[in-house]
């Protein structure tokens, strides 16, 4: 993993060099992890700025804080790490500012990403100095996942798949909503384990699944984004499971979603719920070289007109270490689609008050089509229980 975010980040500088791009300031811990193999576990929301520094010529630059800099010297290929501390001389800034200089023309930053006392330094050290936006850059570089990248995020689909298993299995009338996370957190992180050492660059890498899970139950799954309560499941209840902050693994993180119901379904459940699968499957169908990312969109928008429904959402995202990447599968995006892109595609239907319908996989496009990142039946599910 170490030397291919050696070889990526060897890539960004070239491009950087045809450019005409100096130095660029990485704070997204997305981009740092792929570029330079490490990320924190306690970062910027605790005032505690990581930043990578690429130079187009010269070796980049890690600045952290102290406390964490054994464990990043450990995880990542780069060799210059500049440490600061919370009190005294040695702060963020005065490093930063060691490595940009006095006066440089101009500062590329990641614009949507930077945090806000980072930017404020740079406003006010570098009051006439242009800061232009570095993403876009690094994104062209992301678009195209390599095998190993590929590799690692099959890998994620396993681990989800375990979870989603456990997620049916916890299904059962009287149960609670929390029951199903806790089981689905279990089930992950046991399968994470199997693909982890305590060896070398492994070892730092936590199998542990997390973040609260997003579940609704009954009438609330319309609410699409709720987390997990104390609510207890009722017979013909619609179970909505969202797997798209906590799919991940080695950083590299999917999308995957499910619907069930709880003993049996409903008319209107299951009308919704098999619109929504046909206009997944219609989608994944239009997956291939050469198309274009809004006609995928389409193919899914022609189903849901079909079937006399109406939907507000994208029918894809592109993924990789970040939950969103470009292209994005939805009206007005041209990108042309290529061997080695890979995306969550989904299904997705609302009615408020009452029931939804919802289904996604992260795929891989291939030469001649795409191949499933995860799988689980795309069809009516109901409880084993």
């Amino acid at each position: 993993m170490l030397e291919e975010a050696k070889v990526r980040t060897r890539d960004l500088q070239a491009r950087m060099k045809d450019m005409g791009i100096r130095k660029a300031v990485f704070t997204d811990e997305s981009s740092i992890a792929y570029l330079a193999g490490f990320w924190g576990y306690l970062g910027i929301e605790f005032g505690r700025p990581t930043m990578l520094v690429v130079d187009a010529d010269e070796a980049p630059v890690v600045i952290t804080p102290l406390m964490e800099s054994e464990m990043v010297g450990a995880m990542t290929w780069v060799e210059d790490i500049r440490v600061w501390e919370d009190m005294g001389q040695r702060s963020w800034g005065r490093a930063l500012g060691e490595i940009l200089g006095d006066n440089p023309k101009e500062i590329w930053i990641e614009r949507n990403h930077i945090p806000a006392i980072v930017r404020n330094f740079l406003d006010d050290t570098y009051p006439g100095t242009k800061l232009a936006d570095i993403s876009p850059v690094l994104g062209s570089l992301r678009v195209i996942k390599a095998p190993l990248e590929i590799s690692v995020m099959k890998e994620a689909g396993e681990i989800a798949g375990a979870m989603m298993t456990a997620a049916h299995d916890s299904l059962r009338e009287g149960a609670q909503e929390y029951e199903s996370a806790l089981a689905v957190i279990e089930a992950g992180s046991r399968k994470a384990a199997t693909f982890l050492t305590d060896k070398g660059w492994d070892k730092f890498v936590s199998p542990m699944i997390h973040n609260l899970q997003i579940l609704q139950s009954g009438a609330d799954t319309s609410m699409v984004h709720r987390r997990a309560s104390v609510k207890a499941y009722e017979k013909f209840d619609p179970v909505y499971f969202c797997f798209c902050n906590m799919a991940q693994f080695k950083q590299y993180k999917l999308g995957f979603d499910r619907m069930f119901h709880i003993v049996d379904v409903t008319d209107q459940a299951r009308d919704v719920q098999e619109a929504a699968i046909a206009a997944q499957q219609a989608a994944i169908a239009a997956i291939k070289p050469g198309v274009k990312a809004e006609d995928v969109a389409e193919a899914a928008n022609e189903v849901y007109r079909a079937r006399g429904y109406e939907t507000g959402y994208r029918t894809g995202r592109s993924i990789g270490v970040s939950y969103l990447e470009a292209p994005e599968l939805k009206a007005g995006d041209k990108t042309v689609l290529q061997p080695g892109m890979t995306f969550a595609v989904d299904g997705g239907i609302s009615i408020d008050g009452a029931t939804a319908g919802r289904i996604g996989d992260s795929v891989v496009v291939t030469e001649t089509g795409s191949d499933y990142i995860t799988s689980y039946p795309r069809e009516i599910l109901l409880s084993k229980g």
